[in-house]
C-alpha cells in the first residue's frame, strides 16, 4: 500500500491545483459520484475513488485512466459500516487528498410505516453519519495543510418535511445544516465548504426507487457547476429545473412547500414493493431506495 500511495502522490503533485493533488470521492460507482469523479479527472486531479461495487470502480479507473491519464486509486467500502469507514481513514492517511467529495448516499419512496426500520436506519448511517465521520477526519487533515474543500450532497428536499420521503428528506436537511455550518467554521482556516442542492436528477434513482419521474436533468450537470462554485458560494442548486423549482417556492411558507412537494412525492411513487440496490446495504425487506440527491 505504501509504495501504491507514494506512486499515486507523486503522479499528481506536479500539477497545479487549487485543492492539492487528490480527491476522494465517495459513491463514484455511479450517479452523481461518478459524475464528480469524471469531471475531476477532466480537470487534472488524482483521485481516490470509494464505492461498495468494486466492479463498477475497476471499470471507472479504466475510464477516467485512458481519457485524462490521470492516477486512480479504488477503496471499496460500505459507508453504513462505521468500522469501514474507519478504515479508509487509516488508509487514506498517507494520501495527499485536498478535497472531499461526500456523494455517496441513497433514498426511500413510499409510505414511512411500509418501509423496513433497518433501511431507514441504514440511509441515516449512509447520509448522515459516514459523512460526519470522514468530514470531521478530512477536516483535520485540511485545516494543518492550511487549505482543502468539501462538497456535501444536501438537495431540493432538505429545506422541508415530504410525505412519502420523510427520512430522507431529514438527513438532507442534517447535511445543509451541517455544510453550512462547517463553511461558517472552517472559511478562516483556508477550508471552503459547499452544499450541493440539486432537484431531480436522472442517476438511475427512478428505477431504483420505483419511482415515474418526469421531469429530470442528467447527473453531468450538477459537477462542473458545483466545483466552479466551490470557494464562492455556500450552497448551490445546480441546473435550470433545480433553479426553477427552487423560484417557485420563493415567499411559500414552509408547509406550503411540505404540502406540494408531498403530493408531488406521492404522485411518483408506484408503490413500497420493489427493492433497489444503491451504495448502501441491501435492505431487511422490501423497500424503494435510490441515490436521489
Amino acid at each position: 500500500m505504501t509504495n501504491t500511495v507514494t506512486a499515486l502522490n507523486h503522479m499528481t503533485r506536479r500539477r497545479s491545483l487549487k485543492y492539492g493533488p487528490l480527491a476522494l470521492v465517495t459513491g463514484a460507482s455511479d450517479g452523481i459520484g461518478r459524475e464528480f469523479a469524471r469531471e475531476l479527472a477532466r480537470r487534472g486531479y488524482g483521485l481516490v475513488i470509494v464505492a461498495r461495487r468494486l466492479d463498477r470502480l475497476e471499470a471507472l479507473v479504466d475510464e477516467l485512466a485512458s481519457a485524462h491519464g490521470v492516477a486512480v486509486d479504488v477503496l471499496p467500502c460500505d459507508l453504513s459500516q462505521p468500522d469501514q469507514v474507519q478504515d479508509l481513514i487509516r488508509t487514506t492517511a498517507h494520501y495527499d487528498i485536498g478535497l472531499l467529495v461526500a456523494a455517496a448516499g441513497f433514498g426511500t419512496s413510499g409510505p414511512f410505516t411500509r418501509i423496513p426500520v433497518a433501511t431507514e436506519l441504514d440511509m441515516v448511517d449512509v447520509n448522515c453519519r459516514a459523512v460526519v465521520q470522514l468530514s470531521h477526519a478530512m477536516a483535520q487533515r485540511f485545516v494543518r495543510r492550511g487549505s482543502g474543500g468539501m462538497v456535501l450532497m444536501s438537495s431540493l428536499l432538505a429545506f422541508q418535511g415530504v410525505a412519502q420521503s420523510a427520512n430522507y428528506a431529514a438527513t438532507k436537511a442534517f447535511i445543509q445544516t451541517f455544510a453550512e455550518g462547517l463553511r461558517a467554521e472552517l472559511r478562516p482556516q483556508g477550508v471552503d465548504v459547499i452544499a450541493c442542492a440539486p432537484g431531480p436528477i436522472s442517476s438511475g434513482f427512478a428505477a431504483r426507487a420505483n419511482l415515474v419521474m418526469g421531469m429530470s436533468q442528467p447527473a453531468s450537470v450538477v459537477a462542473a457547476a458545483t466545483l466552479n462554485a466551490l470557494g464562492r458560494r455556500g450552497t448551490i442548486r445546480p441546473g435550470l429545473l433545480a433553479k426553477a423549482l427552487e423560484a417557485s417556492f420563493i415567499g411559500m411558507p414552509r408547509w406550503g412547500r411540505t404540502l406540494i412537494l408531498s403530493k408531488i412525492m406521492a404522485g411518483m411513487a408506484r408503490g413500497p414493493d420493489a427493492t433497489a440496490a444503491t451504495d448502501a446495504p441491501l435492505p431487511a425487506g422490501p423497500a424503494n431506495r435510490g441515490d436521489l440527491s
